[in-house]
Order: C-alpha cells, then structure tokens, then sequence
C-alpha cells in the first residue's frame, strides 16, 4: 500500500487516479499510523510553500513525514512535494522547510521572454537512470508548473535536470528519498512509467 499524504495538496485526486490506472494499492491519508505502515509514500504539493508548511502542521504531521522517510521505505516528493524537502525556500523566507535534505529554493528569474510560473512541456536531462528513471529516455518530455525552482546545494543528489533560464535541479534522489519538481502524474506515458517505477521499489507489482 502506497501512502499519499493529505495535507490538502491541490494534485492530491491526480496522483491518486495515476496510481489507481497503473494498478497501484494506494490511499490519500493524514492518518499517523497508516502514513507510517506504508509500503512507500507521496508528498505531493501544489501552492506555496509557507502555507504548505503550516497545513502539515495544522495536521499536525510535519514530524509523521520524517518519521516516514527515517524508516528508510520509498518516500517520493512532486513538484512542492520536493521544495518542502529543503530548509526553506525564498517565497515564504519566514517558513521553515522539512530540512531533510539541504539546498535553496530560488525564484525563476524573469527575462529572455520567459513567462513565470514556468507552465508547459520541457525535457530533462537525466543525470541518474536508476529508481524512477529505470528505462526512461534522456531528453523525455514531462510537465512543469512551478515559478521557484531548487538549486541543490549537494549536486551529487541531483538526478535530473531542465533549463527555463536557469539549469534547474528537476529531480533528487538520495538513499530512498526520490523528488520531482514536475508532475509525474501529468507527464503522460513517461511520467507513469517513473510512478510505475516507484510502485515497484516499494514492492508493487512488476
């Protein structure tokens, strides 16, 4: 059973569905126990991130995140999912992070015709091909919707990453803690395959 965590995540319903069309046991759950006797869990996230942060709180399972991911079971971060993984991020300066993993969180600088929030299709360059990306092709298509992006302060987590005027950290990966900052579950085929992937390193059906 994969646990995706209800914090009132817009994209809650969408991970759910791509779960469920893949096959996936899975359930949306604020619930302490059933968050920490999951096989695997989702963070997903969209919004901002201090007001992310004081949800977890209101639900008070901030603490329950990291208790998950000290278990050492597979944990996967989308999109605000990944940015709350880090101390703090520069749209809410005031708001403390998870802090599970270290970095800065950036505004997507304006210029060269940009438009922000960074909304659309854009490939990545994969710089792992293991966990999520087992069989995934450099340069995939997957789709972002975010205006601040992750600048890792250890690059060697780093396991993809995409340009929008600036090289963004797409996606981490350091012992079981997996994250994107596009949406998987709204990347097509590619991004079922990496959800596949996950479902089978938490044990799920081949």
């Amino acid at each position: 059973m994969i646990a995706i965590i209800d914090y009132g995540a817009g994209n809650i319903q969408s991970v759910y569905k791509a779960l469920k069309y893949i096959g996936a046991e899975c359930e949306v759950t604020s619930d302490k126990g059933a968050i920490l006797n999951a096989d695997g869990a989702i963070l997903p996230g969209v919004g901002s991130f201090g007001d992310a942060m004081d949800t977890l709180e209101k639900y008070d399972i901030r603490d329950t995140v990291k208790d998950f991911i000290a278990t050492g079971k597979p944990f996967l971060g989308i999109c605000l999912g990944l940015q709350l993984l880090f101390p703090k991020s520069l749209e809410s300066p005031e708001a403390e992070g998870l802090g599970v993993l270290k970095g800065e969180v950036k505004k997507i600088p304006n210029g060269e015709g940009l438009k922000i929030p960074h909304m659309g299709w854009n490939s990545i360059k994969l710089l792992k091909k293991d966990g999520i990306f087992k069989d995934i092709e450099d340069e995939s298509y997957v789709y972002f919707v975010h205006s601040y992006y992750l600048d890792a302060e250890d690059k060697n987590i780093v396991s993809a990453q995409t340009e929008y005027g600036v090289t963004i950290d797409a996606a981490v990966s350091y012992k079981n803690v997996t994250a994107t900052q596009f949406h998987p579950e709204k990347s097509g085929d590619v991004g079922l395959k990496m959800l596949e992937n996950f479902v089978k390193m938490c044990g799920g059906k081949d």
